[in-house]
């Protein structure tokens, strides 16, 4: 014999019911059926909306209740024969009635109490009980319906019954005797106590009537019936990649129900688990899926073949309550005083945590319970405040708890650093931690706020190891910006196969405009980018960054804005990892440069800015590596502009300075403002930067720059500064000339050593490692501890913006 539970959107209306009617009716072919069934969906709630308001006196109730009766009579109409539908209409108009009579003294009393809220509520499984059975029985199915309340006895708990099992079994076996109908359907939720005063189980509480009536008569299994096919291993509403478990322990399966997994009631699996009777969730909308088997079976299964958890549930709305002071330290009691005072008052404990040295003890709470919580808790430990024993009670609210749920986890290593690694290295601040000794379970408190991000942090890093989901912000869209993007589109495809790795682009900004998508930026999206964007400002950028709290977020910041590095810091404690190929930052004052180290440190995060200085070469990563493998840079020599280098190569005085310097900005080798570069104020930055790199305490304005330009070139905007280079070009071909009649030819040279730092064009020999650089070419000559003698060197393109994306695409891979 089985039991089939079908839930609220199972009969919520005629089509519905339909299926539900078919599935019924295959299963009986097969088997002797108990069908359970719940109110019409959203009945429940409405009966409860319609006492209160009467409460309230506000004759609204009356309305809602016609609604209802409406609701009910349409449905008898669509169901049952029209030649039997009289007797069908006079039973809903009667039981309505009823129930506006029970509104109607509510309306004149001012009183709602959980006993007539019992009475009220239980309307709605007897009528969708009764007309569901009438139907099959007008279908000429062999179908009695069973009245649960008759039979399912509890004490006077109202709301939240508690069932007397020995009583409720004896009923139910005589009801099964006594009726041998291949299909019996009864109302869930409602019961009676021993006065035979309307009682129910709690809201879900029809599921809970399934488990007992299976329990009861030791059925072969019990099918709940909902509109998801099983429980899923995240709840699918936030987590996109949600994947139904096919096979559950009882354990396993209470543990998630418990802290948040809606398709099941809580307490279904006790009496299930006692009798070893399987449970199987089904999807009336999908009743070939396979479904969720809960079994005493999956106990016996080796856990070196299971994977190490089987899902992760969630629950909002959660309140911590910290009871702490020195004078609990050693003193037995308070514990029990705590929990006993909460349980007075029926407020439900969901996580309990306490600090070893019995200082303190913390507890979350449903935030609804907050009030009376704390009420009782005042007035029980009124006299230990007032002595100073315990400190007022804390309380903080807007958290969540997160639970990660697994029988295997008990046999595994390193679950718990693996779970707080993740979450940490995104930014997931843990306000509490509960594990049992069993090892089933891992709960952690959180910000509410926080929710979706964690739970697809932790389904990513427990259910979908494959493929790591990341989220790229980019800020910037000019001739390094688009390489880099278009790098991103043409290979993401080989970072899944080969790294396992999906790079989404969340966000594009420039100086006028941004854009957003969570499910990532399209390639012809980016296309028409100006057409489909609002407004953008940095710090508008930041903040939604912050707000959409994705979970591996990397911003990257392809601009040359002294406004865009101001939002580092606010990132970065957001732990959202940085990739930098603005300069502005690591070449700013020396105490903000090591702050953002430091708090992307702290933060757990990455702070990359390769870029800064050689484009796509490898030289701030060299210094990072000689660093740390305990070596010492005792000197660097580079030529450390493309720009320069290339207008060094190219300028022979045939033509124009300014023409060749011209060339150079239209083939993307200088920075917007080409002075930046010719001023050797970039230079500067590069080799600060390097020198900070290497551990020293240096700033911009210590190094030495000896500037080749004449000071009107400095003047006005970059027009002007063109003019003055035209002006200016005999001064160039002197330069030039002094440098050949020595037999050397021109470098613009970064030099640092002893700790101090200088820039400035030199007249490089033909026996100089510098002499035979070409084009855009960069290179860094380190002298160190252990290259003394021979140095390290690192050359290659210094410039361009292919090679400086490719250089950015590294770091943003490196961070993740």
């Amino acid at each position: 014999m089985k039991v089939l539970k079908f839930g609220g959107t199972s009969v919520s209306n005629t089509k519905n019911i339909l299926k539900v009617e078919d599935i019924v009716k295959k299963e009986s072919l097969k088997n002797r059926v108990i069908v359970v069934v719940s109110a019409l969906h959203g009945v429940t709630d409405q009966l409860i909306k319609a006492a209160e308001s009467a409460s309230q006196n506000n004759e609204n109730y009356l309305q809602i209740i016609k609604n209802l009766e409406e609701k009910h009579l349409d449905l008898v109409k669509e169901l049952i024969p029209i030649l039997d539908q009289s007797s069908w209409l006079s039973f809903v108009k009667k039981h309505f009635n009823d129930i506006e009579d029970i509104c109607n003294g509510i309306f004149v009393l001012g009183e709602f109490t959980d006993k007539i809220k019992d009475k009220i509520t239980s309307y709605g499984e007897f009528l969708s009980s009764n007309i569901i059975a009438a139907r099959l029985q007008f279908e000429g199915l062999d179908a009695v319906w069973m009245n649960s309340s008759e039979n399912i006895i509890t004490n006077s708990n109202y709301t939240h019954a508690k069932v007397n099992f020995e009583a409720t079994e004896k009923n139910l076996l005589q009801f099964l005797n006594e009726n041998k109908n291949q299909m019996i359907i009864a109302p869930g939720f409602i019961a009676k106590d021993e006065k035979g005063n309307s009682t129910t189980l709690g809201r879900g509480g029809s599921d809970y009537t399934a488990a007992i009536i299976a329990s009861a008569i030791d059925a072969d299994e019990l099918q709940i019936w909902t509109d998801v096919s099983g429980m899923m291993t995240s709840d699918p509403r936030l987590v996109s990649n949600a994947k139904p478990i096919p096979e559950i322990s009882y354990a396993e399966a209470m543990e998630l129900s418990h802290f948040g997994a809606k398709v099941l009631y809580p307490p279904t699996i006790q009496p299930v688990m006692v009798k070893n009777i399987d449970l199987r969730i089904k999807n009336t909308f999908d009743p070939e899926a396979t479904g969720t088997l809960i079994s005493h079976q999956l106990e016996k299964i080796n856990p070196e073949n299971q994977q190490i958890a089987v899902g992760i549930s969630n629950m909002s709305h959660i309140t911590l309550l910290t009871l702490e002071g020195s004078g609990m330290i050693g003193i037995p009691g308070f514990s029990a005083k705590l929990f006993q005072c909460l349980s007075n008052e029926k407020v439900n404990v969901i996580l309990i945590t306490q600090s070893s040295s019995e200082h303190s003890i913390t507890v979350a709470i449903h935030e609804k319970d907050i009030f009376k919580a704390k009420n009782a808790i005042d007035l029980a430990f009124e006299d230990d405040l007032k002595l100073k024993k315990v400190e007022p009670v804390k309380i903080e609210n807007h958290l969540a708890i997160v639970a990660l749920v697994g029988e295997n986890m008990k046999s595994r290593s390193g679950v718990s650093a693996k779970m707080f690694g993740c979450l940490g290295n995104n930014g997931i601040n843990i306000r509490a931690i509960a594990q049992g000794s069993s090892e089933k379970n891992i709960s952690i408190v959180i910000s509410e706020k926080d929710i979706k991000k964690a739970v697809n942090v932790l389904h990513e890093e427990f259910f979908e190891s494959e493929i790591k989901q990341v989220h790229l912000y980019i800020c910037g869209t000019g001739n390094v910006g688009k390489k880099l993007i278009q790098q991103i589109y043409d290979q993401n495809e080989y970072l899944k196969e080969n790294l396992l790795v999906n790079l989404r682009i969340a966000g594009l900004s420039n100086s006028r405009n941004m854009i957003f998508s969570d499910q990532g930026i399209l390639e012809n999206e980016f296309e028409d980018f100006n057409q489909n964007s609002e407004e953008a400002s940095a710090e508008k950028f930041a903040q939604e960054i912050i707000s959409r709290n994705l979970r591996n977020s990397v911003f990257v910041d392809v601009t040359a804005s002294s406004e865009v590095p101001n939002i580092y810091e606010k990132l970065l404690k957001k732990s959202v990892n940085i990739v930098a190929c603005n300069k502005i930052a690591a070449s700013s004052d020396f105490e903000n440069y090591k702050n953002l180290k430091n708090i992307a440190r702290n933060h757990s995060c990455r702070f990359f800015f390769e870029t800064n200085v050689g484009a796509g070469l490898p030289i701030i990563g060299t210094i990072n590596d000689l660093i740390r493998s305990g070596d010492k840079i005792t000197s660097i020599q580079a030529v450390l502009s493309g720009t320069l280098n290339f207008v060094f190569n190219n300028y022979d005085g045939s033509q124009p300075f300014s023409e060749i310097v011209a060339q150079a900005q239209k083939e993307g080798y200088t920075e917007p403002d080409p002075r930046l570069d010719l001023a050797g104020t970039d230079v500067a930055r590069k080799i600060l930067i390097l020198a900070r790199e290497a551990g020293y305490a240096l700033e911009f304005n210590e190094i030495e720059n000896e500037s080749f330009l004449p000071e009107e070139c400095m003047k006005g905007n970059v027009e002007d500064f063109y003019k003055a280079l035209f002006k200016y070009e005999s001064h160039f071909k002197n330069v030039l000339e002094k440098a050949k009649n020595d037999g050397k030819i021109l470098k613009y040279v970064a030099e640092f050593k002893n700790g101090k730092a200088k820039v400035g064009l030199q007249h490089i020999a033909p026996e100089s490692d510098l002499f035979h650089l070409y084009g855009k070419d960069n290179i860094v000559i380190f002298k160190t501890s252990r290259y003394s003698e021979q140095p390290l060197v690192v050359k290659g393109a210094g410039a361009g913006a292919e090679v400086t994306a490719s250089g950015v695409f590294a770091d943003i891979v490196r961070s993740i």
